[in-house]
């Protein structure tokens, strides 16, 4: 008896030598309640932080208790100086948060100064806006507005509004006028809305897209070039839809020069689009391989892929004359020979000067 359990011990710790020889690994260990507490407790905290809780108990006015007479103490005096600049108060009420009166009015453009802590001014910005609001034909944001330390009005974030208006050669200017003169210096602290990215502002115009194709047929996809911004968003609004990561900038500066607004239906003009989409998907995949190439080449640069695209872009060096809007090359053209670009890429042509090269060029964007 003792003889076989020696013959058992000893052909076990034979067939463990042969596993450890061929590199077999031990079975893994069952992780620890504590560390399976600790992990559930990290995806919670995770979890929590996406998600948006409302508040359970509510604050603020009641409907009955926002509305506010021009006469009343509150605000009668700012009304009277309203009058007295030569603008109109429309309307008064109480701020629904905190109960504190605002007063909404007309005012002309020569009483509204920007405050001189405000950030420079931007010509580009204005010139922008302003061409945008004469083409919606509304100027529908209010400026907010304070009293000026040494009389008269001023607007804390207002200022490109208020040049787009003097652009546009405006009178009157609506305002949100608040008696809280200190608003002036924490209205920087309420501008933490999220800027439209390029990812959000393509979700937004192929969702309207889609929307309008539905409610308007035959409506063509040009008459909405000013609600649409630029072609290119709906082609990459398309590949957002299934690719919350694209790269959508890596390829934005390609098809600004050879995408653009379809004289077709938008039902068939998103139908083609959705081909477009596909090939960009394709030729998306092919820079990924390209950029594993790199990679293991020893490339560790964050402008990897903006490298490549740039590299397999067919219009890269066209520069467009001025006034010019008809495309470079045709959108399909393009793709088909990025395409054929990526394909044949040799990894073994890059140099590192060239990707120093391209960052400084990013970083000074």
């Amino acid at each position: 008896m003792l003889a076989r359990l020696f013959r058992m011990a000893a052909v076990k710790k034979s067939a463990q030598k042969k596993a450890a020889k061929k590199g077999a690994k031990k079975p893994a260990k069952k992780p620890s309640k504590k560390k399976a507490a600790k992990k559930k407790t990290a995806r919670q905290k995770a979890a929590a932080k996406k998600s948006i809780a409302p508040r359970k108990e509510k604050r603020g006015l009641d409907a009955g208790e926002v509305a506010l007479s021009l006469e009343d103490a509150a605000v009668a005096p700012l009304a009277a100086e309203i009058r007295a600049a030569g603008g109109a108060p429309l309307t008064a009420y109480r701020e629904p948060f905190s109960g504190r009166p605002l007063l909404l009015a007309s005012l002309p453009l020569q009483a509204v100064e920007p405050t001189p802590f405000q950030r420079d001014l931007s010509p580009t910005h204005v010139k922008r806006l302003a061409a945008k609001i004469e083409e919606s034909g509304s100027f529908l944001d209010p400026l907010i507005v304070v009293r000026g330390a040494e009389g008269g009005f001023w607007t804390p974030n207002g200022r490109h509004r208020l040049a787009a208006a003097k652009v546009l050669g405006l009178r009157q200017i609506t305002a949100l006028i608040s008696p809280d003169d200190e608003l002036s210096y924490k209205i920087l602290a309420l501008n933490t809305e999220k800027a439209h990215n390029l990812k959000d502002r393509s979700l937004e115009v192929i969702r309207m897209a889609r929307a309008l194709a539905t409610a308007r047929p035959r409506a063509k996809e040009i008459d909405f070039a000013n609600e649409f911004e630029a072609a290119e968003l709906l082609t990459l609004g398309i590949i957002y839809e299934r690719q919350g990561r694209f790269a959508g900038a890596a390829f934005s500066p390609v098809l600004k020069k050879v995408d653009r607004f379809s004289t077709k239906t938008l039902a068939a003009s998103l139908k083609e689009r959705e081909g477009y989409a596909a090939r960009l998907e394709e030729i998306n995949a092919e820079v990924g391989r390209i950029i594993e190439g790199l990679q293991a080449r020893g490339f560790k640069s964050p402008y990897l892929r903006t490298y490549v695209v740039a590299r397999i872009n067919p219009v890269r060096f066209h520069r467009a004359k001025k006034g010019e809007t008809k495309p470079a090359m045709p959108i399909a053209s393009a793709l088909t020979r990025m395409a054929a670009s990526a394909k044949k890429f040799d990894v073994g042509t890059v140099k590192q000067s060239d990707l120093a090269l391209v960052a400084a060029v990013a970083s000074s964007d």
